[in-house]
C-alpha cells in the first residue's frame, strides 16, 4: 500500500475480546494438541463469553504456516468445530512469522470495507507436529515399486532401494531456512549481532529479562487472556511451559552458538522457543458493537508492511513501523505499549538501535534523522517469544491480544504490535484503547 494510506479507510474496526492457550514448548515429540485442537480450544472458549451464537460471524479467518495434512483450510475445520455453522465461510491465511497478524488485518480490512460485520480471527500453530518428508529419490523409488507388476518388476525394483533414501527431510527446519538466501533464521540474526555489535553478554541478559517479566505477569494475575488446556490424560497446562523462572546470565552463558559454530553468539537460550499455541479475536464493526452490546478492548487504526533484505529478515519491523508512524503524525514517544515479537534477543535489540541510528534511519528508510527510542519500561513488559515461545502462525494475534490488555490494565492510549518474518518482511499493528 503507498506509504500515506491508510489500511482502514473506511468504518471503524473493534476488537471484542480475545482468548489464548498456553504456549506449550516443544520437547521432541509431537505435543498433546493438533493445531485445530488448540484454536478449538481458545475459540470455545471466546464465543463462551460472547451474547450471541457461533453462527452469527460473518466468516472465521486463521492462520497457520504448517496444518496437519488432516487440517487443510484449518480454519474452515475450526469453524465447524466451534459450531460455526455450514453458512459461515472460512479461510487460511499465511504470512510466515506474522499469519496470525495477517489474519487480523484481512479481518480488519472486511470490517472497515463493509464486507463483514462480525469476524472470529486469530492464529494457531503446533510446530512440534511438523512433518518428516521422503526425500525426492525415495518418493521417485516408491513411484516405481507401485507401478511393478509382476514378481520380476517387484525384485528389480527392491534392488534399487538404498538405505540413504529413507533419511527424512525435517520440514521444521526447511521452514526456518530462507531459501533464497540459504540462512537459516538463526544465521539472519547473527549477521544483525555483528551489524549492531551486540554482545553474546547483551543478548544473554536480554533473555533472562524475558523469563523474569513472564514470570512476574503469572504471579501478579496479569495473563488473564490465557485459557487452560486439558490433553487427553488429564493432564491440566495453564502457564506457558518454556518459562524458566531460574534462567540467568550463568546458566545462559554455558550454551554453546546454535547456528553459527562455535564464534556465533545466538543460542538456543536467547531465541524464541519451538512451540505449540493459539490465539483467537473477535473483532467487530461499531454496528455489531450496538446490535449486541459488546463491550471493547480497543480499535486496530492501521496497519503497514514492509519488505527487507532477507538475510536481514530481523529488521522487518524497523520498515514496517516508520511509515505507521508517519501516516498517522505519531512519534516513538506516542506509543505506551510496544510488543516486538522477540524472535531472537539480538533481533529486538537490533530493531530498537536501527531506530535510534541516525545514518540508517537516513539511508534505509528515507528519514531526515533518526526515528527515535523506544523506551525499554514499554517494550514487551510481561516478556515475550524468548519465554514464552513463537508458534509462528499463532504469535502475530497473540501479541496484538496483549497489547490491548496492556493498554487496559494501565489506563494508557496506543500500542503497536510488530513481529519480523522470515524471507525477509515486517508486519505493524497500532492499536488504541478505548472506553467501553
Amino acid at each position: 500500500m503507498p506509504a500515506n494510506q491508510p489500511a482502514y479507510p473506511g468504518r471503524a474496526v473493534y476488537v471484542v475480546d480475545g482468548c489464548r492457550t498456553p504456549y506449550l514448548k516443544a520437547e521432541g515429540q509431537p505435543g498433546p494438541f493438533s493445531a485445530s485442537d488448540m484454536a478449538q480450544s481458545a475459540g470455545r472458549t471466546l464465543i463462551s463469553r460472547m451474547p450471541f451464537a457461533a453462527d452469527a460471524f460473518d466468516e472465521v479467518v486463521v492462520g497457520c504456516v504448517m496444518p496437519g495434512p488432516n487440517e487443510v483450510n484449518i480454519a474452515r475445520i475450526i469453524s465447524l468445530r466451534l459450531g460455526c455453522g455450514d453458512a459461515v465461510p472460512a479461510w487460511t491465511v499465511q504470512r510466515n512469522c506474522a499469519s496470525g497478524l495477517q489474519a487480523l488485518d484481512c479481518a480488519a480490512q472486511h470490517i472497515s470495507s463493509g464486507v463483514s460485520d462480525l469476524v472470529l480471527a486469530g492464529g494457531t500453530e503446533a510446530m512440534s507436529h511438523a512433518p518428516l518428508l521422503f526425500r525426492e529419490s525415495m518418493v521417485r523409488w516408491l513411484g516405481s515399486w507401485y507401478k511393478a507388476r509382476t514378481f520380476g518388476q517387484r525384485m528389480r525394483t527392491l534392488s534399487q532401494l538404498r538405505p540413504a533414501y529413507f533419511a527424512p527431510i525435517i520440514g521444521l527446519l526447511k521452514g526456518l531456512s530462507d531459501p533464497i538466501v540459504c540462512l537459516s533464521m538463526g544465521q539472519t540474526a547473527e549477521n544483525l549481532a555483528f551489524r549492531f555489535d551486540i554482545s553474546r553478554e547483551q543478548m544473554d541478559e536480554y533473555a533472562v529479562r524475558s523469563h523474569m517479566r513472564l514470570a512476574n505477569a503469572f504471579d501478579q494475575g496479569l495473563m488473564q487472556e490465557i485459557d487452560a488446556l486439558y490433553d487427553s490424560k488429564g493432564k491440566v497446562y495453564e502457564e506457558d511451559t518454556g518459562l524458566r523462572r531460574d534462567s540467568s546470565v550463568d546458566r545462559l552463558a554455558r550454551l554453546r552458538p546454535a547456528f553459527d559454530k562455535p564464534y556465533g553468539k545466538v543460542t538456543a537460550g536467547n531465541s524464541a522457543q519451538i512451540t505449540d499455541g493459539a490465539a483467537m479475536l473477535v473483532l467487530a464493526s461499531e454496528q455489531a458493537v450496538e446490535k449486541y452490546q459488546l463491550p471493547v478492548l480497543g480499535r486496530i487504526l492501521d496497519c503497514n508492511w514492509a519488505g527487507v533484505d532477507p538475510a536481514q529478515m530481523g529488521l522487518g519491523p524497523v520498515h514496517a513501523v516508520a511509515p505507521l508512524l508517519q501516516r498517522n503524525d505519531l512519534g516513538m514517544d506516542d506509543i505506551h505499549n510496544w510488543e516486538i515479537n522477540e524472535a531472537f534477543a539480538t533481533q529486538v535489540m537490533a530493531c530498537v538501535a536501527a531506530w535510534q541510528d541516525e545514518d540508517y534511519c537516513h539511508n534505509e528508510l528515507g528519514l531526515d534523522a533518526a526515528l527515535g527510542k523506544v523506551d525499554e519500561e514499554r517494550l514487551n513488559v510481561d516478556g515475550g517469544g524468548v519465554s514464552i515461545g513463537h508458534p509462528v502462525g499463532s504469535t502475530g494475534a497473540r501479541i496484538v491480544l496483549h497489547s490491548l490488555k496492556v493498554l487496559q490494565r494501565t489506563g494508557e492510549k496506543r500500542a503497536v504490535a510488530t513481529l519480523c518474518i522470515g524471507g525477509g518482511q515486517g508486519g505493524a499493528m497500532l492499536l488504541e484503547r478505548t472506553e467501553s
